[in-house]
């Protein structure tokens, strides 16, 4: 059925209206970055600023630890990420290839760890860190974030192994392949939009969780950004200007590393939609 012209317009002004709002708030991130300290509150609300200054910028990259931060931030997210998809790739292929007993149970058991919401586990989750010595430092944060996101991103890499036809594999195992061989030049190929899907997910978590990072790191060298913007929160004051241009640059590595990633993470949330 072929829509109006009235319809079709109404609908991209929607749109429109969607995406705006969706940007206002990282454009309202920006105009706070540029504005100059001596007009951050003297001019009022305006939507964009009388002049513009990066000073905060150069602050928060010269006077700051922001740089430290910045790189732990890359360290515990991308260890992360990369871990997830290495034990999620091979869990997941597990539960969608392999009938074994207790498979069910572990299914119901990985389900539960994503029912109880984060505050009520910090407590356990830092005296069981505390002997292992694994508080204060970054290894801890990307143990227990891999530990949480393996269970939703082996549920993601499963379904995409699910829609690869069996017969390719026993095809290649056939041709004189072992399972091993069958599953690293066949099947892994096929999986990469799901690879992707799956880094991005977990990237984007890791990179933005604050509760672990304030509770597992006590040291300044090792915080990650999360718990670094606040220590632009003084007693009695807080520095917009720095805290704002923080968050700015902090949106960069998760831009590129979505721009790098975005043909096969639109193949990867979309596959499965239509299997079947």
């Amino acid at each position: 059925m072929k829509k109006s012209p009235l319809r079709i317009i109404a609908h991209r002004l929607g749109l429109l209206a969607y995406v705006l709002f969706a940007l206002f708030p990282l454009y309202w991130l920006f105009k706070i970055a540029v504005t100059p300290e001596s007009l951050l509150y003297s001019e009022g609300v305006r939507l964009w600023p009388s002049a513009m200054s990066f000073d905060s910028f150069t602050k928060v990259l010269t006077a700051t630890d922001f740089p430290a931060f910045f790189r732990n931030s890359i360290v515990v997210a991308g260890g992360t990420a990369f871990f997830v998809t290495i034990f999620a790739s091979l869990s997941g292929y597990a539960f969608s290839r392999f009938r074994f007993a207790g498979k069910a149970l572990i299914v119901g058991l990985m389900l539960l760890t994503q029912m109880f919401p984060i505050v009520m586990l910090i407590a356990p989750i830092y005296r069981l860190m505390t002997p292992l010595g694994l508080t204060d430092s970054l290894w801890g944060l990307i143990i227990t974030y891999t530990a949480f996101n393996v269970p939703f991103a082996t549920f993601l890499m499963q379904s995409f192994f699910e829609g690869i036809p069996k017969e390719l594999e026993e095809s290649a195992m056939i041709d004189g392949c072992t399972r091993f061989e069958a599953l690293r030049k066949v099947i892994f190929p096929l999986t990469l939009p799901g690879m992707a899907a799956t880094l991005g997910f977990v990237f984007t978590a890791a990179w933005s969780e604050l509760l672990f990072s304030l509770m597992l790191i006590n040291s300044e060298e090792k915080m990650t950004f999360p718990v670094g913007l606040l220590s632009f929160i003084g007693k009695f004051s807080v520095d917009w200007g720095q805290m704002m241009a923080a968050g700015v640059l902090a949106l960069i590595p998760a831009c590129v590393f979505f721009a790098l990633i975005q043909c096969y993470l639109v193949q990867g949330l979309t596959a499965g939609a239509v299997k079947g």
